[in-house]
This record gives structure tokens, sequence and C-alpha cells, in this order.
């Protein structure tokens, strides 16, 4: 069965769901439809079938995207939209095709360089026509598909810039759990705890939106619920076993939850992250590190810092996901078993961080601005004390 639901874009949620991609398509009047992915989702059995259902359609697929999205890719697929004189844009795969998808889709009627729109230091306006998108994540990390911004970084500092509109919300997400079932266990495991630190850290946010906070606490049950069960059929897979009828639906049951709470995580962070994501993007930018396991290795030492400042906040993210909890130091505890449990390396260490490269990534952390949102204050001595810590 396919549901439907509004966080304000319209999400169809089920197994099958991206056999709708044509209806969707025809209904948003569009007719030369650039396709959007990076090269590993292009490299799937059912990519190309995905291609062949749209042949009433005058489609291109750009796929030069890999690892953090960055400037230059998005020029290319800029490229790729002019070349093919495209009216619109499916977006297919994780948080990176769907950041470059809307950076691409901000700059085919936007003249200058992408940085010129960034967030809060805009010398540009988003003044011009942002052509319509539709997002098939492959993922269950960033959330990417129903969020209103795009995080691309530069080629050269790493640094990240965040450009933010309101159209830049795909018209529709075609969420089908099908499409996760072949998600490697490090992937899972990387993106699953991206999206556990969304819900976190948005619950945690300073400021007034208790709505953002329902479906925060909501998010953790479905993580708590589902991705130990996703990375264990994951490793069951990678392992050549094959799932019998029974497992299988378990596991499509599992990647569900998951990709529910990748949305969740993205519709309940507009409240505000914290200093988990200051630490992770750090790491992006001096050691290039995915984003979803930058997050999941600092969550530990980052929850233990702000454990002092929101102990209420802590019980009840805890009793979400074990009834009996009576501390918030339970909410620690599980984070480290289940982090553990998944196969998320203990330390920064066990990343290759070195620490003579403290210096480097307190200062790029001092600067993000997530961190002021973060329920405790966070000076430079505590960014060193964090990073410390997860060493």
């Amino acid at each position: 069965m396919i549901h439907t639901y509004n966080f304000p874009t319209r999400i169809r949620f089920g197994p099958g769901a991206r056999a709708e991609l044509t209806a969707e398509l025809t209904a948003l009047g569009l007719q030369r439809v650039l396709i959007v992915t990076d090269r590993d989702v292009a490299k799937l059995p059912w990519f190309p079938e995905l291609v062949a259902s749209l042949s009433t359609f005058e489609t291109a697929t750009f796929s030069g995207v890999w690892g953090n999205p960055v400037v230059s890719q998005v020029t290319a697929g800029v490229e790729a939209w002019q070349a093919h004189g495209a009216d619109g844009i499916v977006a297919v795969g994780g948080g990176a095709p769907m950041d470059v998808a809307k950076a691409i889709a901000l700059m085919a009627h936007h003249p200058g360089h992408l940085f010129d729109y960034e967030d809060g230091a805009s010398s540009r306006p988003i003044d011009q026509s942002i052509p319509p998108i539709v997002a098939i994540p492959t993922t269950a990390g960033t959330g990417s598909e129903v969020g209103r911004s795009t995080v691309i970084s530069d080629d050269a500092t790493h640094a990240k810039k965040i450009m933010f509109d309101p159209q830049l919300l795909p018209r529709v997400v075609l969420a089908d759990p099908e499409l996760l079932l072949g998600l490697p266990a490090k992937i899972t495991a990387a993106t699953g705890m991206d999206a556990l630190t969304h819900l976190i850290e948005a619950f945690l946010a300073k400021g007034f939106n208790p709505l953002c906070d329902g479906i925060a606490l909501e998010g953790i049950y479905l993580v708590a619920q589902h991705l130990q069960d996703c990375v264990g059929f994951a490793q069951r897979l990678g392992a050549g076993e094959v799932l019998d009828e029974g497992a299988t639906a378990a596991h499509l049951a599992a990647r569900g939850g998951m990709l529910n709470a990748s949305m969740m995580g993205a519709i309940a962070f507009q409240k505000g992250l914290g200093v988990t994501h200051s630490c992770a993007h750090a790491l992006s930018t001096v050691y290039d590190t995915h984003h979803g396991l930058a997050n999941g290795v600092m969550l530990p030492a980052a929850m233990a810092f702000n454990l002092e400042a929101a102990p209420d906040r802590f019980l009840r993210m805890a009793r979400t996901v074990n009834p009996g909890a009576s501390h918030g130091q339970d909410l620690l505890d599980w984070i480290g078993a289940l982090s553990t449990a998944i196969g998320i390396p203990a330390s920064l260490g066990d990343l290759g961080v070195a620490p003579d490269n403290l210096d480097a990534l307190v200062a790029v952390a001092l600067q993000d601005g997530c961190h002021p949102f973060n329920p405790r204050p966070v000076a430079k001595d505590d960014f060193y004390a964090i990073f410390t810590a997860a060493l």
C-alpha cells in the first residue's frame, strides 16, 4: 500500500512508490527531464529500469556526483541541464545527489556563482524561478528530499555553504523502501546515525517548536526499532545469505521505518541542530569525512557535553527508546551500545584523526552555524574538550 502525507511537500511512501514517477512528472507538465544521481546509484540494476520507464519523456542523466558534494559537480550538472534543455529534475540517491540536484535547480535560472546565494550571507537575491524537482531517496540519513536547503562544499577548502529557499523543496517525494534493500551495512549504519543525530539535536535545540519536538521523538523511536535490524540484514546479504520470504518482509519493514525516521529528522531540524553537527562539519572540511559517519563518531562525546544542560529532555529521549529509563545517562548508554552493534568506529583515532589537527578542527567548528542552537553554549575550550574526548 502507498500512503500519502505532506510535511509540507507531498510524500508518497511505500514499496513500489517509484512506479508513480511517470504520473507525477506528467502532472507537473514536464517534458524534458534531467535525472541527477551519483555514480554508484547509476550502476545499480534497477536504475536503468527506472530510466526506461520514462519513455514518454526526453531524458538525460547526470551521474557526476560522489562523496561530499562540491561546487564543480553542481557546475557540471548545470551544463548538463543546459545541454539537454531540461524543464525539471528527478533527484535519485542519497543526500549528495539530492543537494546537487537542488543546487542545479537554483542555478538553472540564476546568474553568478552558487555561493552568491549563501543563506545569511548572500550577495544576490533568489528571485528567479526554480524548476520542479521530484525526489527518490535511496538512503535513510540526511532527509534532504524533504528539505528547503542545499549544502555544497568548496572544492579547494571543503568549507560547507548552505543555500536556502522554500522553492528548493521537491514538489513530491517517492519514498520507496525497496530501493534501500541493497544498501551496504557500513552505509546503512553511517546514514542511520546521521538521521539519529538530526533527531536528537533537533529535540535538544534551543527554541520553542512542539511540532518539531513531537516529530523528533517519534523519529528516535523508529531508529531504536529499526536501525540495528537494517544493518543486520545488510550484513547477512553482504555475506551472501539469501533471505527467506519472512526475513525479506522484515527487512523491507525495517528499511521503511528508517526511511521515515530520516525524513522526520530533516523536518524536525528546522528547529535547529547543535554541537555534534558543528564538529561533523569540521571533520568533513578538514578530513573530507563522510557526514553521517562524522556525526556517528562525534555524537557520544557531544551528548555527554550536553547532558547537564538538558537532563529532562535527555530523560524523555531515553524513555522513548527504553520506557524503563530513569536517567538521561541511559540515552548515552543506548547510543554507545547501538554504535557498537552497528559497527560505528569508537573514536576519531579510528578515522585517522591526529591530535595535532585539533587546532584546525576547532577553528572550523567555532565558525559553524549549528552550535549556536545547542542547549549548552560551546566555547573554544569546549570544542577542544569534545574533540579530545572523541579521540
